[in-house]
C-alpha cells in the first residue's frame, strides 16, 4: 500500500487516537500536493482563475494561498 492509503486507512480507525494523527499527515500531504500542483499549473502558464476553478474555489483564495511562494 502507498503511505496515502496506509492513511486513509488509520483515518477510519476506531482509536480517535489513531484516527486523528492519520487525519493530521494527510492534511499536511494534501497541502504539500496542492502547492505542488499549483506550481506545475502557473509554470504551464495557468492563470489563477483557471487553478480555483479546478480547486472548487475563488481565485482570490487561492491567489492567497499561493501566491507569494
Amino acid at each position: 500500500m502507498t503511505e496515502a492509503t496506509d492513511l486513509a486507512t488509520a483515518a477510519g480507525d476506531h482509536d480517535p487516537k489513531v484516527g486523528l494523527r492519520a487525519v493530521g499527515a494527510l492534511r499536511r500531504l494534501l497541502e504539500h500536493l496542492e502547492a505542488a500542483q499549483v506550481r506545475s499549473a502557473r509554470a504551464k502558464g495557468w492563470s489563477w482563475q483557471d487553478i480555483a476553478a479546478e480547486l472548487g474555489v475563488s481565485r482570490q483564495a487561492v491567489h492567497k494561498k499561493h501566491g507569494g511562494r
